[in-house]
């Protein structure tokens, strides 16, 4: 059964989600072989045409969880070709017409081919107005951000989830929910991210997809 009710919108998604799921052996392969000596520059090269979308189950769960709870003022870490930016985005524009008003998703991408490539997607899909995709350092470009953000999805370099929840976090509204992708595969390399989770009076469980998906919810302002 299709989540998303909307034939052409799926059709992209479907080949976006086949594009990516047949890079995923090349990309476990080669997280395998290469070590903490393999120069920044070789893996970005190897990682400049991979899409490393959200599992379509993950995304379709995002987008539920979107509409349960009315969703407006999004915030996704790691927009890359912006498979997942189409699903909230989605879910954005599903609200808005059930409920009038308005809404976005801020999204954030480094790199400016993927940045680019992004956008050909969400305007292909007629979704172009209602994602604000801020390209480069998320540091910089996640320190303004206007009214309480009621959702939240992690999907980046690990090392750069702390940070940018930390940024985020004084903008989400009591109750809002922070989703985070394999928690469980890299449980250990996302022990500040927990720590800060903790520290902050979120209250969170693990998800059994594949790979663990973190679902946090903000309960203390």
């Amino acid at each position: 059964m299709r989540v998303l009710h909307d034939p052409e919108l799926e059709r992209l998604l479907d080949g976006l989600h086949a594009r990516s799921d047949g890079q995923v052996a090349a990309l476990r392969r080669y997280e395998t072989e290469r070590t903490k000596q393999t120069p920044m520059g070789e893996v970005k090269a190897f990682l400049s045409d991979k899409l490393v979308a959200l599992d379509r189950d993950k995304a379709q769960f995002c987008y539920q969880l979107c509409r349960a709870t009315n969703a407006r003022r999004i915030v996704e870490i790691g927009t890359s070709f912006g498979v997942s930016t189409l699903y909230l985005a989605a879910a954005v524009r599903d609200n808005v017409r059930a409920g009038g008003g308005g809404g976005v998703v801020i999204g954030t991408e480094y790199e400016p081919d993927k940045a680019s490539a992004a956008r050909a997607h969400f305007a292909e899909a007629g979704l172009s107005g209602f994602i604000d995709l801020r390209e480069g350092d998320l540091r910089e470009t996640l320190k303004q951000i206007q009214g309480p953000v009621d959702f939240m999805l992690v999907d980046i370099w690990i090392g750069m989830a702390r940070p940018a929840l930390e940024l985020v976090t004084p903008h989400l509204k009591p109750g809002a929910i922070v989703i985070c992708d394999n928690t469980e595969r890299y449980r250990n390399e996302y022990a500040d991210y927990f720590a800060f989770l903790e520290q902050s009076g979120f209250r969170t469980m693990t998800l059994p997809f594949d790979g663990g998906l973190e679902m946090s919810v903000r309960c203390q302002p």
